[in-house]
């Protein structure tokens, strides 16, 4: 017999019921200085998550429960500094990377293209080559990339940050589809103008302010999707201006 508490009744009477005790939840966040990532360090840690965060800069510890490790995403030694700060952690659910650069083409300094492919794609790729192994060992975790509504556009002013962006996308959603029967999830977020210093440009067309890019990433963290566009209006508009953009270079207009 349950009593409304939790305990029952047996021979001996009623024996109380051990409390449910909630799994500690781990999240490596890659990308924590500033932005979307500060602002999603703290919202998690309000709710109990222990984390460890990356950036090539130095921060203040919000919490008890929050490690900060210092390094470059494009640094020889980041998979194993990624490494120790899950070790560190004891293990991790939640796999997130902020990193990302996105400065307007410069012909006289195409070495900053470059670092863009370094860090908005093969920054991700390296991540994952440490965090998802451990994930499948585990039957479980969950993967988010943050990648961008330029990936579907043909961009004279930023070529380097759509197509970096375009190519993250591809690799995340091919890599969502080989985890996914390996218990492991891997959610793709393409968002628009964010108001962060990455929002460069003198038109910034339906910004999201940070606090509601944190709350469509906590519902990402709690649904897990495939794929999350935000501004939907914005999808929409950009879809059709790559499908533009393309005819135009088909037809040399």
């Amino acid at each position: 017999m349950l009593r409304r508490d939790g305990g029952t009744l047996g021979r001996r009477g009623w024996q109380e019921r051990a409390p449910m005790v909630e799994p500690v939840r781990r999240a490596v966040l890659v990308g924590t200085s500033d932005g979307i990532g500060l602002a999603f360090t703290g919202r998690l840690l309000a709710d109990g998550w222990q984390v460890a965060g990356l950036s090539r800069r130095g921060v203040e510890p919000p919490g008890p429960a929050y490690r900060h490790h210092v390094v470059d995403v494009t640094a020889p030694d980041y998979p194993q500094v990624l490494g120790r700060a899950i070790d560190d952690l004891g293990g991790v659910d939640l796999c997130v990377y902020f990193a990302g650069v996105g400065d307007p083409l410069d012909l006289d300094d195409l070495a900053a293209e470059h670092r863009t492919f370094e860090v908005n794609l093969t920054g991700a790729v390296r991540t994952v080559e440490v965090v998802a192994p451990l994930m499948v060992a585990a039957g479980a975790g969950h993967l988010v990339g943050l990648s961008s509504l330029a990936d579907r556009l043909v961009s004279a002013d930023a070529p380097g940050y759509a197509a970096s962006k375009a190519g993250l996308s591809s690799y995340l959603l091919g890599m969502a589809a080989a985890l996914r029967p390996r218990g492991v999830h891997v959610t793709t977020v393409r968002f628009g103008f964010v108001d962060t210093k990455m929002a460069k440009g003198p038109v910034r067309p339906l910004m999201l302010p940070v606090d509601r890019a944190v709350e469509i990433l906590m519902d990402c963290v709690r649904t897990r999707p495939v794929v999350v566009s935000r501004p939907r209006r914005l999808a929409v508009v950009t879809s059709a201006l790559s499908t533009l953009a393309r005819l135009r270079l088909l037809v040399g207009r």
